[in-house]
Protein backbone atom coordinates (compact mmCIF):
# COMPACT_ATOMS: atom_id res chain seq x y z
CA UNK A 1 0.00 0.00 0.00
CA UNK A 2 3.00 2.13 -0.20
CA UNK A 3 1.52 3.92 -3.40
CA UNK A 4 -1.54 4.94 -1.66
CA UNK A 5 0.15 7.59 0.90
CA UNK A 6 -2.88 9.91 1.14
CA UNK A 7 -4.50 6.86 2.51
CA UNK A 8 -1.27 6.28 5.30
CA UNK A 9 -1.07 10.04 6.14
CA UNK A 10 -4.54 10.14 6.60
CA UNK A 11 -6.43 11.22 9.67
CA UNK A 12 -9.80 9.68 9.77
CA UNK A 13 -11.98 9.95 13.07
CA UNK A 14 -13.65 6.70 12.99
CA UNK A 15 -11.70 3.46 12.51
CA UNK A 16 -14.12 2.14 10.11
CA UNK A 17 -13.50 5.30 7.69
CA UNK A 18 -9.83 4.19 7.52
CA UNK A 19 -10.72 0.69 7.28
CA UNK A 20 -12.55 1.06 4.36
CA UNK A 21 -9.54 3.15 2.41
CA UNK A 22 -7.51 0.39 3.43
CA UNK A 23 -9.69 -2.41 1.88
CA UNK A 24 -10.66 0.22 -1.08
CA UNK A 25 -7.04 0.58 -2.09
CA UNK A 26 -6.30 -3.03 -1.45
CA UNK A 27 -9.17 -3.86 -4.03
CA UNK A 28 -7.41 -1.54 -6.32
CA UNK A 29 -4.28 -3.09 -6.02
CA UNK A 30 -5.96 -6.65 -6.69
CA UNK A 31 -7.65 -6.03 -9.74
CA UNK A 32 -4.69 -4.44 -11.01
CA UNK A 33 -3.54 -7.77 -10.43
CA UNK A 34 -5.91 -10.11 -11.89
CA UNK A 35 -6.11 -8.16 -14.77
CA UNK A 36 -2.62 -8.52 -15.92
CA UNK A 37 -3.02 -12.06 -15.42
CA UNK A 38 -6.04 -12.38 -17.30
Amino acid sequence: LKHYRAIATRYEKHDANFLALVKLAATRIWLRVYESVT
